[in-house]
């Protein structure tokens, strides 16, 4: 009797390292099977490598035939070389062929080991195991240090469509005269509690608790995300719309005003936090590591 394939997953954030292995189909992660590593703040790109190799290396085994990376961009997918600029903690790396660098380490060829971009890993996770099982059309919206979308037809990635936006960006996207991620994102809500002060899940707090400031802003941004999603929806035309990152993380606060900006949404069944809001992109970049041949 074979012995199941496994595969791993990495997802590389701007402030963590996390590895998972499971058995390629598997729609569930375990406890002892998934690690999560913080970056060290103002790391160099050697200790920026380490901390990623090493969190694979503590999972890795010889049965793990085939890994899947999902990371932020702008990155070159195919080649495995991190052109990011701008993620703060990740800057370091930019340059750095990890694919040489992770197949070297893990004792496999290079083919095998394959990326995608985070917020694709995300919505393909949640496709696969989560919220948007069984829809045809979903887009994905994770919300955090900045804006990341994913829209996905069929279990696969739309990215050159009129129905969505460039390269399916919606970060690159102005919104209200400036940049999106200026409003929606962590830095915006922040900007509009009154700026250096709390961050997003104190805010948070301070709303279930009753400060009425605190509600204002994150209702203010759930009414924002509904009119800058609205032209999207409206295109794509999508029966699913799932939201993570860690702004998800406080979706009762805002919900009630995100539904009242999209109400029009013709088709629109299924909106909320993703159901593995943690996992999501571990296992969109397993499943897309398994399914690479």
């Amino acid at each position: 009797m074979t012995s199941p394939r496994l595969v791993g997953a990495l997802e590389i954030g701007g402030t963590h390292v996390t590895a998972a292995v499971l058995v390629a189909g598997q729609r569930t992660i375990e406890p002892p099977r998934l690690r999560r590593d913080e970056l060290k703040p103002g790391a160099t790109r050697d200790e920026l490598v380490r901390s990623i190799v090493a969190a694979a290396q503590r999972l890795s085994a010889p049965a793990v035939t085939r890994w899947g990376v999902a990371t932020p961009g702008p990155f070159d997918y195919a080649r495995g070389i991190s052109l990011i600029r701008g993620v703060a903690k990740l800057d370091a790396l930019h340059g750095v062929d990890l694919r040489a660098v992770l197949s070297s380490a893990l004792a496999l060829a290079p083919q095998d080991v394959l990326f995608l971009n985070d917020a694709d890993a995300f919505l393909i996770g949640e496709w696969w195991a989560g919220a948007a099982q069984g829809h045809e059309r979903a887009i994905g919206v994770t919300l955090g240090s900045g804006l990341g979308s994913a829209f996905l037809e069929r279990g696969h990635i739309v990215e050159t469509d009129p129905r969505v936006p460039p390269d399916g960006r919606l970060d690159l996207l102005p919104f209200r005269g400036a940049a999106v991620e200026d409003t929606l994102s962590r830095r915006g809500v922040r900007a509009a509690y009154g700026g250096d002060g709390p961050d997003v899940v104190e805010i948070a707090q301070r709303a279930r608790d009753g400060e009425r400031r605190a509600s204002d802003v994150l209702r203010g941004f759930g009414t924002g995300l509904g009119k800058f999603l609205m032209p999207w929806l409206e295109r794509f035309d999508p029966t699913c719309l799932v939201l993570g990152g860690s702004i998800a993380r406080s979706w009762d606060l805002w919900a009630d005003d995100f539904r009242a900006a999209c109400a029009p949404a013709r088709r629109l069944t299924s909106c909320g936090v993703a159901a593995h809001l943690d996992e999501a992109p571990l296992l969109g970049a397993a499943y897309h590591a398994a399914r690479a041949d």
